[in-house]
């Protein structure tokens, strides 16, 4: 498994762990730190976990917008989790391309969501990014 992969992973888990229980980014951050060993993906993870946080309300409008048929606090915890995370790539780490992102994505889904997670997280993801790139002129500019 790649290190952005278990990055990835990882910011997942404590994310998940996050809307359970409640608990604070930082909380999730501390925890990853204190689990991983590998210093890459911990801090790919933990820069993604502080990306969530800053623009968490940002990312829940844009699901809220896209996904208007599915509530966001009857959503299964690991696809709203999921989905997060892969906005926030799409939406605020422009340098990562799209398609990794939502392939990404979509393969984690498919790991620890339901049947239907993987199709239902491609789909949300696929729309947010033709929506960005249709709205933006350098969208995939800068990677």
């Amino acid at each position: 498994m790649g290190r952005r992969r278990l990055g990835r992973e990882t910011a997942f888990k404590a994310l998940y762990r996050i809307d359970l229980l409640g608990k604070g980014i930082e909380n999730a951050i501390q925890g990853i730190v204190d689990e991983e060993r590998d210093e890459d993906s911990t801090t790919f993870a933990r820069e993604l976990l502080e990306t969530v946080g800053a623009h968490r309300t940002d990312v829940d409008e844009k699901i809220r917008i896209v996904a208007p048929q599915w509530e966001l606090e009857r959503m299964g915890a690991v696809d709203r989790s999921i989905l997060r995370l892969g906005i926030t790539e799409i939406l605020f780490w422009k340098w990562i391309p799209d398609e990794v992102s939502i392939d990404e994505y979509v393969e984690i889904a498919k790991k620890y969501g339901s049947e239907k997670s993987g199709g239902f997280v491609n789909a949300v993801l696929d729309r947010i990014a033709r929506e960005r790139v249709g709205g933006a002129s350098d969208a995939k500019g800068s990677e």
